[in-house]
């Protein structure tokens, strides 16, 4: 349980570091302003710590990882503004890039150990999608900031590198928050604290790219995304939900394809058809060769999405048909299966010339079973007579020779139905009466059997086992009968 002093601490961090990072922005660019955003930065770095350390989360080393990637982020903040303001230098490359670069891997690397702690038993599904995402933002990635970063970098080879670095790695961080938005789990409060700061850093760091290669960069309302994303970070840290971001549920099937996911795969999709009509219809300078790969990799991407689709929708169909035919409880045929082998079997049977008999078992006293030990019992009573009478059915090799075969089914209740395809009548009898010395729990069971005749109905074979049934009930219970030789029988509905 969350202590009482929790909340008090995430209200009073949000309203401080909100209210500080406005006051901030509307500061006017000087060493006030930088100092100011510098105890906004690493004051929301040790509140990370204070959340970690006190909540202590499972999967830790993802929560470690993203704190010290904000960490590194808030160092070269710092040290840009010592160079700044007490240096008076601005070297290109210092210190300050490595320490950003550092931070996208690591802030990448506590996202991805949060997704492996999330996704359960694997997601191919969920990486297929974060791909599509991923791809359409690589493309504007490149139309808006890496094409003409690289453009502007001259011919140094360094500045060149880091023109090409500083997108990649948001593309990185991208990458990875959508892949976290694509797993299964609860969204905490604390899960969406950290998907506001990464998406805050991602705004800020390509609003800053842009307007740096374009205008220059003077401050203003760019640096607030980077303050409050450096709040978030610390709220999901601190608030009581965190211990749980990394609890999935772990499903094996898959994510669910809701309409909003597939309005935004869409739009993912269109990306690259999309940017190619904004430069025809501008007449800005086309990007041939990115817009044609990225719409090849998206389309691939996107036949595996639905490839996968159709699998689950397989595996679903075959899931339901099983269900369709099988008792839930037991594991045997269902009735519905019963009738269709019944079905089936007459066909065999007169084709072939082969006996057909069929078999109504009830365990005897059942309900009295229920009342005196609980109908969980009851239901274990159940699954264990199928069970021993299946393995005694397969021991004994009843579809053994040529042309037999037999099926066990649950009728309803604790009826369980047997049909034998190439027995006689007294052999059919024998089979079943061999079931009685497995039945579970010291219970007994009355049959009655009846072979077909060749012409008669299934509901008048079924009434005729039936009617065996009966008499082996009023005849004392666990007892096998045998109803007359094969002929046809006026359906009835026999009296309990």
């Amino acid at each position: 349980m969350p202590s009482p002093g929790t909340g008090v601490l995430v209200r009073a961090h949000l309203t401080v570091g909100v209210a500080l990072s406005v006051l901030c922005v509307c500061l006017p660019a000087g060493p006030v302003h930088d100092a100011l955003y510098s105890v906004i930065s690493c004051g929301c770095v040790a509140l990370m710590v204070v959340g970690v350390r006190r909540h202590r989360p499972r999967a830790v080393a993802g929560w470690w990882l993203t704190t010290c990637g904000v960490a590194a982020w808030a160092a070269a903040d710092l040290l840009w503004a010592v160079y700044t303001w007490v240096l008076h230098v601005s070297p290109f490359p210092s210190p300050a890039d490595a320490l950003y670069l550092t931070s996208y891997a690591l802030i990448a690397c506590g996202f991805w150990r949060f997704v492996r702690a999330r996704r359960g038993q694997g997601d191919p599904e969920g990486f297929v999608d974060s791909l599509i995402f991923t791809v359409g933002f690589v493309l504007l990635s490149w139309v808006l900031l890496m094409r003409p970063g690289l453009e502007s970098a001259g011919e140094s080879s360094v500045a060149r590198v880091l023109a090409a670095a500083y997108p990649l790695g948001d593309v990185l961080l991208l990458a990875f928050l959508v892949r976290l938005l694509t797993t299964s789990g609860a969204r905490t409060a604390s899960f969406r604290w950290l998907v506001a700061g990464n998406t805050l850093l991602l705004v800020a760091d390509c609003a800053y790219q842009y307007v740096e290669m374009t205008t220059g960069y003077s401050g203003g309302l760019i640096t607030l995304p980077w303050l409050l994303g450096y709040v978030c970070f610390a709220t999901a840290a601190l608030h009581p939900s965190m211990r749980a971001l990394t609890d999935g549920d772990g499903r094996q099937a898959g994510t669910r394809f809701t309409r909003r996911r597939l309005a935004a795969l869409t739009l993912a999709s269109l990306v690259a058809p999309g940017t190619l009509l904004v430069e025809l219809a501008l007449g800005l300078r086309l990007e041939g060769w990115a817009v044609g790969v990225s719409s090849v990799v998206l389309f691939a991407l996107v036949v595996q999405r639905m490839s996968g689709l159709l699998r689950r929708l397989d595996q679903q169909a075959a899931k339901l048909s099983e269900l369709a035919r099988t008792d839930a409880l037991t594991g045997l045929p269902n009735r519905r299966t019963g009738d269709a082998e019944l079905a089936r079997m007459q066909v065999r049977a007169l084709e072939e010339g082969l006996p057909l008999c069929v078999a109504v078992l009830d365990l005897d006293r059942f309900k009295a079973f229920n009342d005196t030990y609980g109908h969980q019992a009851g239901d274990q009573l159940l699954v264990q007579a199928s069970a021993a009478w299946r393995e005694r059915l397969v021991v004994d090799r009843v579809g053994a020779g040529a042309g037999r075969s037999a099926m066990l089914g649950r009728w309803g209740g604790e009826e369980f139905l047997l049909l034998v395809l190439g027995r006689d009548l007294a052999s059919a009898v024998a089979v079943v009466d061999s079931l009685r010395a497995v039945t579970p729990a010291g219970q007994t069971f009355s049959a009655g059997v009846a072979q077909w005749d060749g012409t008669s109905s299934a509901a008048e074979l079924f009434a005729a086992a039936d009617t065996a049934l009966y008499a082996a009930k009023c005849g004392g219970r666990d007892a096998v009968v045998a109803a007359p030789a094969p002929v046809q029988v006026q359906l009835q509905a026999p009296t309990r």
